[in-house]
């Protein structure tokens, strides 16, 4: 091996600062930490990325070689070529390291214990010693477990998905949202690129995100999303109640970039959308369990008025088993098929509505109307609930206001006490419909997808929040063994959701309500 040209030494302090976002000169944050990147087999523009990237982490990274260096990183060399250039410039690191330890640095924002793994090895790691993890294609199939083992990977993917989604690019959305769904689902943490070979749902573009943040600590694409000013346009404006990506995308284009510019814009907004503009702070802080279970002992008793023996069901996030949420959703019906029709409306005139408006649902006698979203054909009420926070419960006294088929329900708070505003969705189901409109609004919306995908490629059936179909047709003498057709209308409830949960058995995840 040929020498590289020695390096010049330069003082010790030439690199204890470094830069923040801003590019101020900041303190390290670990002075007795000093490093230093080799630039063999590393190329030049990778050396500046990671050494800006570790001061702005805080860390002290030396251009070149000086006796102050603690830490010596490299990439793709082997401890003995190492040491031998470290020969040629008269200089002895006390750590010669492996890039794996910075990049895991990076990542915990702090320098990491030192394991024999992160040292330079004289021979370099077989690949096929490496653990290479395992899991089934279909997001329905996995046991997803509440801890993730991968954050730092998910969140990038998850952020870029938003992204997506937000530029009405629904496809590479989802594709970013299964990524992270395998990723999350994996029960260690990924620390190298040879451990997801063969993975599902892994496409090249996800793969180039979980590399950079496996070598560099960050994603430059989602760094660089999070930075940019039509991202936080969008996503602002979305966070108004009523207020989708289209819309959004309208106003960016006409120059409404902030909260503050769409006041000032003088645009006409429905009265959803002052509503959102007038609580956004309250609609965008997430929701308690202890709130959701507050709002929901004040609907039930407006639904039980107007409805005896009605039933009311907590859906959404908080069913899954979260603690907390970005909304409140209950799901309605009554023992007895059809006493249900009609009573969206009973229920907001109960909580003292000014006026009510069409719904979607069995409204005419040629059958459903369209409906407000291709969700389903339920009868819907998207709603903006007025909790007071310190108020006794059963005290409130509740107050509607409705717009374009969209209801916002206010509760006044007691005198001289706070309240918060809580987005809170009704939908109203058939008994001979209910198990499956429990299971479609229990969501996630990722793992909804990833079922009825499965029910339809592997299975052949059609599964929606409505019904379970057997697109083969099969006779109704097939069905004790198991499979569901649309003679399932005719069984009891009861029975039904039992069957539809054992057929889902082996795919639920764990510390999740049954589905």
């Amino acid at each position: 091996m040929v020498p590289l040209k020695r390096r010049k030494l330069v003082p010790s302090h030439a690199g204890n600062t470094g830069t923040n976002l801003s590019g101020e000169k900041v303190p390290a944050k670990f002075p007795q930490v000093v490093l230093f990147l080799l630039e063999r087999k590393m190329g030049a523009s990778r050396r500046a990325f990671l050494s800006q990237l570790g001061r702005k982490k805080g860390f002290q990274v030396e251009e070149m070689l000086s006796k102050s260096v603690t830490h010596l990183i490299s990439e793709n060399n082997s401890g003995a070529e190492v040491r031998a250039w470290l020969d040629s410039q008269d200089q002895k690191p006390a750590h010669l390291l492996d890039i794996s330890w910075y990049t895991e640095s990076m990542r915990e924002g702090h320098p990491v214990e030192i394991l024999d793994r992160h040292k330079l090895q004289d021979q370099r790691i077989n690949e096929a010693e490496v653990e290479v993890f395992s899991v089934p294609s279909y997001a329905c199939q996995r046991r997803t477990t509440l801890d993730n083992h991968n954050t730092t990977l998910t969140d990038a993917l998850s952020l870029l998905a938003e992204n997506a989604e937000l530029s009405d690019e629904e496809g590479r959305g989802v594709a970013f949202r299964r990524a992270a769904a395998v990723l999350k689902a994996l029960p260690k943490p990924v620390t190298s690129m040879s451990q997801l070979r063969g993975l599902p749902c892994l496409g090249e573009h996800s793969l180039r995100v979980v590399k950079d943040i496996l070598e560099n600590g960050a994603s430059s694409e989602a760094e660089s999303t999070k930075q940019s000013g039509r991202y936080n346009a969008l996503k602002a404006l979305t966070g108004i109640f009523g207020v989708g990506a289209k819309t959004a995308d309208r106003w960016i284009r006409e120059g409404i970039r902030s909260l503050q510019q769409l006041q000032d814009s003088g645009q006409t907004l429905n009265r959803a959308q002052q509503a959102g503009l007038e609580h956004y702070d309250d609609i965008n802080q997430p929701v308690t369990k202890a709130e959701a279970d507050a709002i929901g002992e004040i609907v039930e008793r407006a639904v039980v008025s107007v409805l005896p023996g009605a039933q009311m069901s907590l859906i959404g996030g908080f069913r899954r088993g979260k603690l907390t949420g970005h909304d409140v959703d209950f799901l309605i019906t009554h023992p007895e098929e059809g006493r249900e029709v009609g009573l969206m409306p009973k229920v907001v005139a109960r909580l003292e509505s000014q006026k009510t408006t069409r719904n979607s649902y069995l409204e005419s006698n040629d059958g459903p109307a369209r409906p407000a979203s291709n969700i389903d054909r339920f009868e819907r009420c998207f709603s903006i609930f007025k909790l007071a926070k310190e108020e006794k419960r059963g005290a409130t006294q509740p107050e509607t206001l409705t717009e374009n088929g969209v209801q916002i329900l206010q509760t006044k708070p007691a005198r001289h006490k706070p309240w918060r505003a809580v987005r809170v969705d009704l939908v109203v189901s058939p008994i001979s419909q209910f198990a499956f409109a429990l299971l479609g609004w229990t969501g996630s919306k990722l793992f909804e997808r990833e079922l009825r995908r499965w029910a339809g490629h592997e299975k052949a059936m059609s599964l929606s929040s409505h019904a379970l179909y057997d697109n083969k047709q099969i006779s109704e003498s097939d069905v004790g063994g198991g499979d569901i057709c649309t003679s399932w209308f005719g069984v009891h409830p009861t029975v039904r959701e039992e069957r539809l949960t054992r057929l889902l058995s082996p795919y639920r995840r764990t510390k999740r309500s049954p589905i």
